[in-house]
């Protein structure tokens, strides 16, 4: 019964954590673009983005993470075996990679607190692809389990990643598109 209820939470703050590390991103995002404005509007703007990430980062991304973290150490504790199976050693590894993703986030908010994150928006906008593809290996591997059908999730994962790219680079001359045509007038 403890299991379940370890189970129950650790699916509950997989999707808040998730959601955190979606939007925190996006907010960089916003963030970086703020700098074209007036002076006065940037500091406007950038003390609320300021705001918004640190209340996104502390109230939520961030406990949720560790709340993750407990309960999958619950569920280790109470079954060990899922140690010994291939698909959990890889899953565990993608775990870690999501954990190094949530702390360069941490950095980079920082970073953009002291206005001295130098990356680009378009930069940003493929960074923000990063944790939805870990999470989609993580999910092939958690329903999938066997090998081969990993490696088919894997390479969809690869064609996402492809795709994702695509998507990022043809929104980007649209915006440019729009951004021209707004000029012209």
């Amino acid at each position: 019964m403890i299991y379940l209820y370890a189970k129950s939470i650790h699916i509950i703050f997989v999707v808040c954590w998730m959601a955190g590390l979606f939007y925190m991103p996006r907010l960089f995002i916003y963030h970086t673009e703020a700098k074209a404005e007036s002076p006065e509007v940037y500091q406007v703007l950038h003390k609320q983005f300021q705001v918004m990430e640190r209340r996104l980062w502390w109230v939520i991304t961030t406990p949720a993470m560790y709340l993750v973290i407990s309960s999958a150490l619950v569920m280790l504790w109470l079954n060990p075996g899922f140690l010994q199976m291939g698909w959990m050693q890889v899953k565990l590894a993608f775990v870690g990679a999501l954990a190094l993703y949530h702390f360069k986030c941490q950095h980079m908010m920082f970073a953009l607190s002291n206005e001295k994150l130098t990356w680009s928006s378009a930069q940003l906008r493929l960074w923000n692809e990063v944790s939805t593809l870990i999470l989609f290996a993580i999910v092939f591997l958690v329903v999938l389990k066997s090998t081969l059908h990993w490696m088919f999730g894997v390479g969809g994962l690869v064609g996402l990643a492809v795709l994702l790219m695509i998507g990022i680079k043809v929104y980007k001359r649209y915006r440019m598109r729009k951004a021209l045509e707004e000029k012209e007038k």
